[in-house]
């Protein structure tokens, strides 16, 4: 009896995520039919871009300027253990370009604006501000949700190039005034180590966190019931997503570009 118990919970929660799955490519597709078709609400997305981007920018700077140091600090105390130490110029750029420059930007900005996307759209959903808008004659999907994934897709990588060049400082300030490298041929190692594709790869894994950060608070947010209690539920529940969406994705985009 109990395992019968166990078997229709775990049926329960498949279909509940299989569903959640469906309506969220549902809604992709949605916000992707009406994305080039006008009315394009230029305004709008100029001021996702401020709010989505600037307002994010002194968290995003501080997390990237700390990492770098502690990375150093970490990167020196293990290769020093195999004499090893003039690579940590080389790991550290590669790790900030590739890896940790976009994750923990992607990290941040669904920390956030996942949340707050998720709130302000559940609040005007419950509210029926939504539902206003088509008595104005205005597409919600086009007004409310197409400028903020804009504003997402081009925003994020501009903040990762800013946060890969800010980690690197972090960690050339560890290094050189703490660790006592000497700055000339420790900066001569960094950009010797540093390729375009390592940059390029950190960028587009900005732009689909991006989109993926914006969509999913979108998302929940437009999906909203259940009063005050559901917009909470909402934004704690866009934010577990994204960052979950974003851990995945960043397996996946990294083993389409470099495996050989």
């Amino acid at each position: 009896m109990n395992l019968l118990i166990y078997i229709q919970t775990l049926g329960r929660m498949f279909l509940s995520f299989m569903e959640s799955v469906g309506q969220l490519t549902m809604f992709f597709c949605e916000i992707l039919a009406n994305l080039f078709t006008p009315p394009i609400f230029v305004r709008r997305i100029l001021q996702q871009l401020v709010a989505v981007g600037f307002y994010s920018l002194p968290v995003i700077g501080l997390t990237a300027i700390f990492t770098g140091a502690v990375l150093a600090l970490q990167t020196y105390t293990g290769f020093s253990r195999m004499n090893a130490e003039s690579s940590v110029a080389s790991v550290l750029v590669i790790s900030i370009t590739r890896e940790l420059g976009p994750v923990l930007a992607g990290l941040m900005l669904a920390g956030r604006v996942a949340g707050s996307i998720a709130a302000e759209i559940g609040t005007m959903k419950i509210t029926e501000q939504v539902d206003a808008l088509y008595t104005l004659n205005t597409h919600p999907i086009k007004y409310l949700i197409i400028p903020k994934v804009i504003a997402g897709i081009l925003v994020l990588p501009a903040l990762v190039l800013v946060a890969d060049i800010i980690g690197i400082f972090g960690g050339y300030l560890v290094a050189v005034y703490k660790i006592g490298f000497e700055y000339h041929s420790y900066l001569d190692a960094t950009f010797k180590a540093l390729e375009t594709q390592d940059v390029m790869s950190g960028l587009i894994k900005a732009a689909v966190f991006g989109f993926i950060v914006t969509l999913v608070g979108c998302f929940y947010g437009y999906n909203t019931s259940g009063g005050a209690s559901g917009v909470g539920i909402a934004a704690t529940q866009s934010v577990v997503t994204a960052s979950i969406l974003i851990l995945l994705l960043n397996y996946v985009i990294t083993g389409l570009l470099f495996t050989q």
